[in-house]
């Protein structure tokens, strides 16, 4: 009887540890802001990290642990996880949509807001780009994303401020990635 009962012990932990992670407050998360807009009524808000890895590799990823916390008419706070991707470089964004056919994926069609920040990630400090964005890039700037010293792990780039001199920076925890329609 001792051995089942053992096992009827672990077998919620087992089960516990294969389920979904912990939701978090959104200060909580490694990347965090607000959302703010018009979505239209009763939006279902999700998040998700676009761009390009090089080798061209384009990313849309909505899997990633998120959190999404009305604060009040048409504004939001949110909390959304960085993943770790060694070895691959490459230029992200993480972008607000309305998920309007409940798939927690971004689809085509499904309105999408960003902002003028850049997640640059660098598996070694040196200089990353140029970089022309890819076709299907949400939005509509496909500018070249110009050469930049970068640090290893994240940079944050700001695409409305003179590159160089703390910008893009190196960052572990960021603030303030605001994002609206």
């Amino acid at each position: 009887m001792r051995p089942l009962s053992t096992a009827s012990l672990l077998l919620p932990l087992i089960l516990a540890a294969c389920g979904q992670q912990e939701v978090k407050a959104p200060a909580d998360y490694a990347l965090s802001g607000t959302i703010g807009g018009d979505w239209g009524a009763s939006p279902r808000l999700r998040l998700a990290l676009v761009g390009t890895g090089v080798p061209v590799a384009v990313t849309n990823n909505s899997g990633i642990a998120q959190n999404v916390v009305s604060a009040g008419v048409n504004t939001w706070q949110y909390g959304f996880d960085l993943p770790n991707i060694p070895g691959v470089a490459g230029v992200y964004q993480v972008v607000a949509f309305n998920d309007a056919n409940n798939d927690a994926r971004l689809t085509l069609g499904e309105t999408v807001a960003r902002n003028r920040l850049w997640l640059v990630f660098s598996p070694a400090d040196g200089t990353f780009g140029p970089l022309e964005l890819p076709e299907n890039w949400p939005g509509d700037e496909t500018e070249l994303l110009p050469e930049m010293t970068v640090s290893r792990g994240w940079n944050l780039y700001d695409r409305s401020a003179v590159l160089g001199n703390g910008n893009p920076r190196s960052v572990t925890k960021i603030t303030g990635y605001d994002i609206s329609r």
